[in-house]
């Protein structure tokens, strides 16, 4: 089967753009293919600092011939169907179709429409240029005299040349006929930047591959991962040293070079009495270089791995000694900020907080961290209302007081643990200390998540207070973008409250709290009895703005979200948020937990079958007759009837009751089991009763008890969003 090898050479692709830019290339040529009928056995993407390539393997010579049946208007339609018809099926006119006639639906027209295969090189000659012009770069330019004309290509960098082939192995395969901006696709490629810079001509994919390896460019940038990984471990373990492994920096640099070249570098060892973290951040951030550390050792030692894109004649001598001169200057500025902010304290610091603008609409970062330190003491109370307040108030009040220092300023990425560093030399609680550095905490779905209560409490404070801020000023995710990472601080909330078994009921704790702080009062102020906080009821009244409501909608979502990624059904995570009042989130996840679980059991699904019966029947009959039939039944019309409808009867009340008393010990399993007795009672009522009896009043109450059965499940879940 005949192969394409596409080729597309630039100046140069940033690293952060090389993986997506790879996988838009094949999405877009595959997806392209596929809706003119055309299949492919595989295809592979590829991107190195200047080049993106794409192998699509076992396409076909040519396309099949296609035909069609197209079912037009009826005989007789009006002129604007008819010509719609004409114009969508290709026909100059109604003798270019035929008459079929419909039993039911009388006579219509029909064309048939028969398209001959294409050959697949005039397919891609079609659509690649299309593909080169509109590509999705997230930033592109013009070049050239081209560029004033309208229309002009734009690309990440100026693009140098196209390859572009077709054909099968064991022929000369064939260059697809297209250009762009005057660049035509071709046979000829260029090697490596400096150590092959000369054209190199290419056919076919594996002789593609063998050529650029001949010309020092390793294309598969997966392959140029390994390679760095390896050699840093093994020069690494020559010295006597550990590679620490960055995954995000390795990605990085194996976008930078072509041919990966690893050397090591070293520094001073008195910038060791720099905290390791910034050593790191510094030699990361402005060389892109690996720190090590001693072999069996959290200590940092005092060298770097760099990686060259270079084969040096000098064995890579120059190239290390010039970045062991940036590292150097570099880590003398990181020594310099470490001794100045040392001398001040982190309470001094504060006061410049106060000319800090977090946000125009929502006042300074020091209002911010007195908004924080009074919700931090309200949560820590409905965590622990024997608690000593003192260590969280304190947590809160510096915990973003390192914002200013000049290590952060620097480097943000330190953010938090600097501060805890800091913290520590001043003589602070160690849970102050570690609370400054863990409260920015979950920062993803695989971060720790804190556990000291200090820590809890402050974290819990600082992501309540930016969701209810941005919700106050309307500035919610939209879509794919969310830039005050709003998504990401529910998810924290989720974490923290679950995974240290939190029982916060947000409805009227935290979230009203938080809004409650805002500046301008955004939700209404409220004082009940002396109390602060605002009670359910009067959550639920008007007193407060839809906005409110709205943030707990919108931590519903993020928790489904939450729960789905854990393995749980959709369905059933619906079925218990569509019941009111659910703000325990604690409660929420046990609750699914338990339905999962039951609804895993035979009683579980049969009585689900069940539930799904009297719900149809219940829904056609309220429609039929005009009326609800949402009372509860007559219990001694019902004793008078049939023995099943009688036990029916008798289960319901008695599931009803110990389901409802279950709940509120919170012993989800317990209503489960208490549902789970309705099973033979419903069973042998749908068999041995007729519901739409002839007597208006036995049909009106047994359509009663099937409310009842309705009202019964309601207690654990609302059914009818469960599927099955």
């Amino acid at each position: 089967m005949p192969d394409l090898l596409l080729e597309l050479l630039s100046e140069e692709i940033p690293a952060r753009m090389q993986r997506r830019a790879a996988e838009d290339l094949k999405k877009l040529v595959t997806d392209a293919l596929v809706e003119r009928g055309f299949l492919y056995e595989g295809a592979k993407a590829f991107a190195t600092p200047r080049r993106l390539a794409l192998h699509v393997a076992g396409l076909p010579a040519r396309g099949e011939a296609v035909r069609e049946e197209r079912r037009g208007p009826r005989v007789g339609a009006p002129e604007a169907a008819v010509q719609g018809f004409l114009k969508s099926a290709g026909l100059d006119s109604l003798d270019q179709a035929t008459t079929v006639t419909d039993p039911k639906k009388g006579e219509f027209y029909l064309a048939v429409i028969e398209r001959p295969g294409r050959e697949t090189l005039d397919v891609l000659a079609e659509i690649l240029p299309g593909i080169v012009k509109s590509f999705p770069w997230p930033k592109s330019m013009r070049w050239g005299a081209a560029s004033a004309q309208p229309g002009a290509l734009r690309w990440v960098r100026p693009l140098q040349s196209i390859v572009a082939t077709f054909g099968p192995e064991t022929e000369t395969p064939e260059v697809v006929p297209f250009s762009v901006d005057g660049i035509a696709a071709g046979t000829t490629t260029r090697g490596h930047r400096f150590l092959a810079p000369g054209p190199i001509e290419v056919r076919r994919f594996d002789d593609y591959v063998q050529a650029l390896e001949r010309a020092h460019v390793i294309l598969d940038a997966d392959r140029r991962k390994d390679i760095i990984l390896h050699d840093a471990k093994d020069l690494a373990f020559a010295r006597g040293l550990d590679l620490v492994e960055d995954e995000g920096l390795l990605e990085e640099v194996a976008g930078l070079v072509e041919k990966p070249v690893v050397l090591m570098g070293s520094f001073d060892p008195r910038f060791l009495e720099i905290p390791a973290e910034a050593i790191r951040a510094t030699i990361r951030a402005n060389q892109k270089c690996f720190v090590l550390r001693r072999s069996g050792s959290e200590e940092l030692a005092p060298a770097f791995i760099l990686v060259s894109n270079l084969v040096a004649s000098d064995g890579g001598a120059a190239i290390t000694a010039g970045n062991e001169r940036v590292v150097r200057a570099r880590l003398s500025d990181a020594k310099f900020f470490w001794e100045t902010d040392k001398a001040t304290k982190l309470e001094d610091r504060l006061p410049k907080l106060d000319a800090i603008v977090f946000h125009e609409k929502l006042g300074t970062q020091g209002e911010r961290i007195a908004r924080i330190a009074k919700l931090a003491r309200r949560i820590t109370a409905e965590i622990d209302v024997h608690y000593d307040t003192a260590p969280v108030e304190r947590a809160a009040r510096l915990a973003k007081a390192d914002l200013v220092t000049e290590m952060v300023g620097e480097f943000p990425e330190l953010q938090g643990l600097m501060g805890r560093k800091y913290a520590t030399l001043q003589g602070e609680d160690p849970r102050v200390a570690a609370a400054i550095e863990e409260h920015y905490k979950p920062l993803g779905p695989s971060d720790r998540v804190p556990k000291d209560i200090v820590s809890v409490a402050v974290a819990l404070a600082d992501k309540l207070d930016t969701l209810a801020g941005f919700w106050s000023i309307d500035e919610k995710p939209t879509g794919s973008k969310d830039p005050f990472g709003l998504r990401r601080a529910a998810l924290g909330v989720i974490r923290l409250i679950l995974e240290n078994e939190l029982r916060l009921s947000l409805l009227d704790g935290p979230i009203w709290d938080a809004f409650d702080g805002l500046p301008g009062k955004f939700a209404v102020a409220l004082t009940l009895s002396g109390d602060e906080a605002l009670d359910a009821a009067a959550f639920e009244g008007d007193l407060v703005d839809p906005r409110a409501k709205d943030l707990l909608a919108f931590f519903a979502d993020r928790l489904k979200v939450y729960l789905r990624d854990q393995g749980a059904r959709h369905d059933l995570i619906d079925a218990v948020f569509a019941l009111p009042g659910q703000d325990d989130l604690l409660l929420v996840v046990r609750r699914v937990a338990a339905l999962g679980e039951f609804l895993g059991s035979d009683d579980g699904k049969n009585l689900l079958a069940g539930y799904k019966r009297a719900a149809n029947i219940l829904r056609i009959e309220e429609k039929k007759d005009g009326v609800a039939y949402d009372a509860a039944p007559d219990a001694a019309l019902a004793a008078s009837g049939q023995p099943e409808e009688r036990a029916l009867a008798e289960a319901l009340a008695s599931a009803r009751q110990e389901a409802s008393a279950a709940v509120a010990a919170e012993d989800f399993a317990g209503a489960m089991r208490a549902l789970s007795r309705l099973r033979a009672p419903v069973d042998a009522f749908f068999e041995k009763v007729t519901v739409n009896a002839e007597d208006p009043a036995l049909r009106r109450n047994r359509l009663l008890l099937l409310n009842a059965l309705r009202a019964a499940t309601r207690e654990v879940a609302e059914f009818s969003r469960i599927e099955g």
